[in-house]
């Protein structure tokens, strides 16, 4: 959103990490580290200041995990607490009716539960306070991200119809080649498995054991488990076929999986580097998030590729935050202001 020109005023998580992060990243803007649950409109009623001459725009994005397939099934039988974090903006936007607003979450957030589901009563509120908007399942290599990530993405306006940019990557587009790994993480030195580099932030990989060594030294670009010779294969997956993701190698030519809160952890998915034994590193799993090298992450290992896989993959949010500067600069040429 900064790369797009919106200035950066308030950032709202738990996590004292991102707060750490953040505060680093953008020295411009105030941090409060708090449940939103327990966050009052008061609280921030003093740190939101309308600037003449420009908008609001307020972006959310709740915690994925409760809405995503692997974890649908599990929670039919429990409440997880996280799915009515989209309902806890919802006190925020009504207090403050920002011009625009930007959701992104994975796709299962439509479809969790026709009789209490988050999305739909969100939708409604947004008709109810007179807002137009536009939603859709992306891809993140539409927009220039070297990545398969499928995500749900809504952007709404006070200020009139606004609609969903066009994909900037693939067939029928100046850039019809999609983005690829090598070409965002080809230039990184080497390292080895549980290495820090000296001079590049956060180029820093897990540590492997002999096995998992051996296994991803047996691993050919874009291969995986199935290329192991027996005795390297696991007792689970002997006799099961599916998840070959996991211990799986990245292709340097093509977009990578969809980066998860584990992308750093060989067995969690595919995030081998593509020609190098071991997991790809933090900084490796930011460039394909399309994190500018100078943004630098704080926390533990594990903590920053939870960090890295939750974010919103930069180059597809400056899209988004094209369309938010260009809608009110039309907005505003068309003399309503």
């Amino acid at each position: 959103m900064r790369q797009a020109g919106i200035k950066i005023r308030l950032g709202i998580d738990i996590d004292a990490d991102s707060e750490k992060t953040y505060t680093k990243n953008f020295p411009e803007a105030t941090f409060l580290r708090s449940n939103i649950r327990s966050l009052g409109v008061t609280e921030v009623s003093g740190l939101i200041q309308r600037y003449s001459g420009n908008a609001l725009l307020f972006g959310a994005c709740a915690p994925c995990q409760p809405f995503s397939k692997q974890n649908r099934q599990r929670q039919q039988g429990e409440k997880d607490d996280r799915r009515n974090l989209l309902g806890e903006f919802n006190r925020f936007i009504e207090a403050f009716l920002p011009e625009y607003v930007f959701v992104e979450n994975v796709p299962g957030v439509q479809a969790i539960d026709e009789r209490d589901e988050p999305f739909a009563d969100f939708l409604n509120l947004l008709k109810e306070l007179d807002y137009s908007y536009d939603y859709n399942v992306v891809m993140a290599y539409h927009y220039g991200v070297p990545q398969s990530r499928r995500r749900l993405v809504l952007i709404a306006s006070r200020l009139g119809q606004i609609k969903f940019p066009s994909p900037t990557y693939g067939s029928g587009t100046d850039n019809p080649a999609l983005p690829t790994v090598w070409h965002w993480i080809g230039d990184l030195p080497p390292l080895r498995a549980g290495e820090t580099h000296p001079d590049i932030p956060n180029h820093r990989a897990a540590q492997l054991s002999d096995l998992n060594l051996r296994r991803i030294a047996a691993t050919p670009e874009g291969g995986d488990r199935t290329n192991w010779p027996q005795e390297l294969v696991l007792d689970c997956h002997k006799y099961h076929p599916g998840h070959t993701d996991v211990y799986g190698r990245m292709l340097k030519d093509r977009p990578s999986a969809a980066l998860t809160t584990r992308c750093i952890s060989l067995s969690n998915g595919r995030f081998g580097h593509p020609d190098q034994n071991r997991a790809i590193s933090v900084r490796e799993a930011a460039c394909l998030q399309t994190f500018p090298r100078d943004f630098v992450f704080h926390g533990s290992l594990n903590s920053m590729a939870r960090q890295v896989g939750n974010a919103v993959p930069v180059k597809m949010a400056k899209v988004f935050g094209e369309v938010f500067g260009n809608h009110y600069e039309a907005f505003r040429k068309r003399g309503a202001v």
